[in-house]
This record gives C-alpha cells, sequence and structure tokens, in this order.
C-alpha cells in the first residue's frame, strides 16, 4: 500500500514559470466520492490513463492505489464521471530539493492555480517558494475531489490570493 503525503497551496504570482520542466495536460473525473475515500480516472496528455483509489480522512496522509488502465476505458469512465471532468495543465518545478506540481486549471476552474508538494514523511519542511500563496493544505474545497464533484462552488471563495 502507498501513502500520499502532501502539502498544498494557492499561487500567488507566476513566479514558478520560469523554474518549471516539464508540462502535461490532464482530464479527470470521479467515478465515487465520499467523504474518506474516493476513485479517479485521469487521462494524461491522450496518451496514457490511470485508475486511483484514495482512502483516509487525514489533512496531510492518505493511502493511495493507482492501476494503469487503457485510453479508451478512461474516456468511457470520463463521459460517466460524478459532476464535471477537471481539466488543468501540470508543471513540474524542482524547488531545493523537492518537485512542485503546479496545476493551472482551465474549463470550469479557469484561472485557479494550486501547487502541491509531495513528501516523504509528514515531518519533510520542503522550502516554500516565494510564488506560493495561502497554504489550503487540509482544506476540502481546493481538493480535486471537490472541484469536480461540488462545482457549484463560488468562483470568489476560490481565488488565488494570499
Amino acid at each position: 500500500m502507498a501513502k500520499e503525503i502532501e502539502r498544498k497551496f494557492l499561487v500567488r504570482n507566476d513566479g514558478w514559470r520560469s523554474a518549471a520542466e516539464t508540462k502535461s495536460v490532464l482530464k479527470q473525473g470521479y467515478i465515487a466520492s465520499m467523504d474518506d475515500r474516493s476513485v479517479r480516472v485521469r487521462v494524461l496528455d491522450n496518451t496514457t490513463a490511470r485508475l486511483t483509489i484514495k482512502i483516509g480522512r487525514s489533512t496531510m496522509t492518505r493511502e493511495e492505489f493507482e492501476y494503469d488502465i487503457p485510453v479508451a476505458d478512461a474516456q468511457q469512465l470520463l463521459d460517466d464521471a460524478i459532476g464535471i471532468v477537471i481539466e488543468k495543465t501540470r508543471y513540474r518545478v524542482p524547488h531545493e530539493g523537492f518537485i512542485w506540481e503546479v496545476d493551472v486549471f482551465a474549463g470550469q476552474h479557469r484561472g485557479l492555480v494550486i501547487a502541491e508538494v509531495e513528501m516523504r514523511s509528514e515531518s519533510d519542511k520542503p522550502a516554500l517558494p516565494a510564488w506560493l500563496g495561502r497554504e489550503v493544505t487540509g482544506d476540502f474545497r481546493y481538493s480535486n475531489q471537490a472541484l469536480a464533484t461540488e462545482f457549484e462552488h463560488d468562483r470568489h471563495a476560490l481565488s488565488n490570493t494570499a
């Protein structure tokens, strides 16, 4: 069993762009969504797909199981997703020994930019880049699960201001 340990922040400005190493276009939707678990399907650059199961209530750490699936199956599952299909471009940005993933949302959440960093343990202390805004770790409104299944959010409530 794998553990996902991450912190999540709003992004204050575009200072990260010059350090971005790669980018990928993602589409993802939720097949099942409950308070403490979810089943997600994701298509990456229209070439690969993964099914992910996440379980747990912790704000920073959850169990995570991921499996490769055929892209055609993923597309069909996205057609049956709960709520909306999230569209975003993910940039990988190294910073002082950690890799930050900066998600620039499109579609219904255009304008939202969130950065997250995966850690090896909850005691890790990644250096926080100057382009980060307010920390939203544990704020369910900023989870991809909520963004997909509770998309009636007031867009102003999810602003990128610090």
